[in-house]
């Protein structure tokens, strides 16, 4: 079925953002599937038959999640994320190293470019042990040279029919992902994840073909196995620079009805920061996360509407979810865990630029959904979000201005507990 181009809804007024098309950010015209449908991606043909199946004798599955990771502009933030994140792989438990890192969007900035693949995925992840399956985000699908098609780079490194090094690897030995679309459903044990692609649009645009792939997938998904919903531009943010996004939360929840299904996570990044919030609805909680500070250097302040630091948890107004964490100021990732029976993510963030690169990282939130009873709760041995320090400049770069001498602090005056997976020794030295 061709893709049709997306319906012209009205403008809708998001706090004090407007969603609507802007004349620097149109439709982009999606790129054939390399694929068939319903475009499915399933783990084994990544992993393997060996490592899927020690997966599913184990129990539990773990994985990275963010996303903004390009660093085109500061590489720093981008490549101590991903050496933290390369020092999971350390731990003595086999069974609780990431398997796959899920990338939320903004593998590269500005426009997608292939020449900017080698700098800001290939070489900072050179030393990240596990395959990277992502979603694309808008900075990947827009374009400068009219005479690229939007998203020929990211199919040419993600959705290749068959693995290969790509000319953009350069000296790397990452192989090209073989994802079948732009948007498809990753399979795996115990986890379906259901990825979309929001398009360039500020708030993000679907046509209708995959909108009705998306309902038919959420119809379809196994009832057996946490259920996560992945998009770039997210329906809830309480930042200063993107907000949020009415028109995904109206396609999401118009999918929830029509077919009966409801997600058990929300996740989405744009926002370069990290947000968790709580929808409780139907007698259940749905967590919907904003990771979007992997790495990209410009980090986003949150609103001060609410006061700042934000007193949490704040039930946001208008609205029915409540606002349980969040991080403005330092880069950071998520690290999740499935098992038959339950979903915890534990966020990280890492130190700043100007601080010792070998610090370790700091479990800021930590959240577990039992996938029995669909109810949230906080382990008590994570500790509390930490109180980022106010900002003075809107949007300017926190982890570059911050005091480097000052730790984030908790709303009891405590520091949060540094993470005690991963031996000194592992990572890289800082580069210079």
């Amino acid at each position: 079925m061709a893709h049709q181009p997306p319906r012209q809804t009205p403008a809708l007024t998001i706090g004090r953002r407007t969603a609507g098309l802007r004349a620097t950010q149109p439709f982009r015209p999606l790129p054939p599937p390399t694929g068939q449908p319903p475009y499915r991606l399933n783990l084994e043909t990544v992993l393997g038959a060996e490592r899927v199946a020690a997966i599913t004798a184990a129990g539990r599955l773990a994985l990275h999640i963010v996303g903004d990771t390009g660093g085109v502009k500061a590489p720093e933030p981008q490549q101590i994320v991903a050496m933290h994140m390369e020092d999971d792989f350390a731990s003595a438990d086999a069974a609780g190293r990431p398997a796959f890192f899920f990338h939320l969007g903004d593998v590269v900035y500005y426009y997608g470019e292939a020449s900017e693949y080698y700098g800001q995925f290939y070489e900072p992840y050179s030393h990240y042990p596990v395959p990277i399956i992502a979603i694309p985000g808008n900075h990947d699908g827009d374009i400068q040279d009219p005479s690229v098609p939007s998203l020929a780079a990211f199919v040419e490194n993600f959705c290749a029919p068959t693995p290969h090094h790509s000319s953009e690897a350069g000296d790397t030995a990452r192989e090209t992902m073989t994802q079948p679309n732009v948007y498809f459903t990753l399979e795996a044990p115990f986890l379906t994840v259901i990825g979309l692609y929001t398009n360039v649009p500020e708030h993000g645009r679907l046509d209708d073909t995959q909108i009705a792939w998306f309902h038919s997938e959420l119809a379809a998904a196994p009832t057996d196995r946490a259920l996560i919903v992945a998009m770039h531009h997210p329906i809830h943010s309480l930042d200063t620079h993107h907000g949020s996004s009415d028109y995904m939360g109206q396609i999401l929840d118009a999918a929830i009805r029509e077919t009966g299904r409801t997600p058990d996570a929300v996740f989405a990044a744009h926002v370069h920061n990290y947000q968790r919030f709580t929808r409780s609805t139907g007698g259940r909680d749905i967590p919907y996360i904003v990771a979007g500070g992997g790495g990209y250097w410009n980090l986003h302040y949150m609103t001060k509407d609410y006061g700042y630091p934000i007193p949490l948890p704040l039930a946001v107004p208008g609205t029915d979810v409540t606002l349980e964490s969040y991080m403005d100021n330092r880069h950071g990732y998520m690290r999740l865990e499935v098992t038959p029976r339950s979903l915890t993510g534990d966020y990280y963030t890492v130190p700043r630029p100007q601080e010792p690169w070998g610090n370790p990282a700091v479990r800021l939130d930590s959240f577990t959904l039992d996938l029995r009873n669909h109810h949230l709760s906080s382990p008590t041995d994570a500790p509390p979000a930490p109180v980022p320090a106010p900002s003075t400049q809107g949007s300017t770069d926190a982890s570059l201005t911050s005091d480097p001498s000052t730790p984030p602090v908790t709303p009891t005056g405590t520091t949060p507990e540094p993470s005690a997976k991963r031996p000194k020794g592992s990572r890289r030295k800082k580069s210079s």
